[in-house]
């Protein structure tokens, strides 16, 4: 049932919302006049960029932000994470170009279930497959009267007693047996995904691997964008493209190679630079690309 809202001021500088929500990260987000909306921690949220701040709108009663404010980091140093990144130029241009992004601290289970979901895919298709999951398997959520029916995502319990077809009628295709058999092995807790915050990042990706379907990019994602591991470097086919271009354009570097060079040059927020050596690529890319 639509319902009045609820508004909080976030301080954050240098925080560019934009370049955050659209940069690979999460997957629930959508602009809408002169903000985006999405949903956060079972909450349909409006979210508005000003110059000294964030302005946050739900659709239910908040006493207490904590958990916005958590999720957008925005107490974080981005200074220090930043200057904390190696001084070469690849990484200076990169910075230039996406000063303000920042790494978003996301919900384990949605985290996993959403990258097990965009393999092989765009952006713009794992959106569309995520959101499907949610209307056919997630909770209604209270939204402000005039505004689009929002879903949670659903629990791992909620997908564990779907069938494959169930999950293949969301158009995730091969993808669908993969986060059938995730989701009941975390539904029974044989995969413990508050628990990979207290293991080493190497045990913590062995755990995530032994799910079906999940190779070592999408285990550092979760690990980088929900676990608490700020050295997880996911390396997909755009990184692949920048660290070949970008650090080795002298020379092809097999992959084993990359993934020792992302071990040891980037720092102790080599994740965060990940990110930023991401989106720089994507959109260097697509300012270059001619017009249609």
């Amino acid at each position: 049932m639509p319902v009045a809202s609820c508004q909080c001021w976030l301080p954050a500088c240098d925080y560019d919302l934009a370049a955050t929500l659209t940069s690979g990260q999460a997957f629930r987000w959508q602009p809408q006049d002169d903000g985006w909306t999405g949903v956060v921690a079972g909450r349909w949220v409006q979210l508005t960029s000003r110059p000294d701040g964030i302005l946050a709108r739900t659709a239910t009663l908040q006493t207490d932000w904590r958990w916005l404010a958590d999720y957008l980091r925005v107490e974080e140093n981005l200074a220090a994470v930043l200057e904390s990144f190696p001084d070469d130029e690849p990484m200076r241009a990169a910075v230039a170009a996406c000063r303000g992004l920042r790494l978003l601290r996301q919900e384990p289970w949605e985290c996993l279930a959403s990258f097990i979901l965009s393999s092989t895919k765009q952006i713009v298709q794992i959106q569309q497959i995520v959101a499907l999951v949610c209307e056919c398997f997630g909770e209604p959520l209270p939204v402000p009267e005039g505004v689009a029916l929002a879903f949670a995502f659903p629990s791992p319990q909620r997908l564990a007693a779907v069938t494959e077809a169930d999950l293949r009628a969301c158009k995730m295709g091969f993808r669908a047996p993969y986060l059938l058999a995730t989701a009941r092995r975390v539904a029974s807790t044989a995969l413990d995904l508050a628990g990979l915050s207290s293991l080493s990042l190497e045990s913590a990706r062995a755990e995530l691997m032994s799910c079906p379907g999940v190779g070592r990019k999408i285990a550092d994602c979760v690990l980088l964008f929900a676990g608490g591991f700020p050295q997880a470097f996911p390396v997909d086919v755009w990184i692949m493209k920048a660290l070949q271009q970008l650090y080795f354009s002298r020379r092809r570097a097999s992959r084993r190679r990359l993934e020792k060079f992302t071990a040891t040059h980037f720092g102790p927020h080599a994740g965060y630079a990940q990110q930023y050596l991401f989106h720089y690529m994507r959109t260097k890319q697509s300012a270059s690309s001619p017009k249609s």
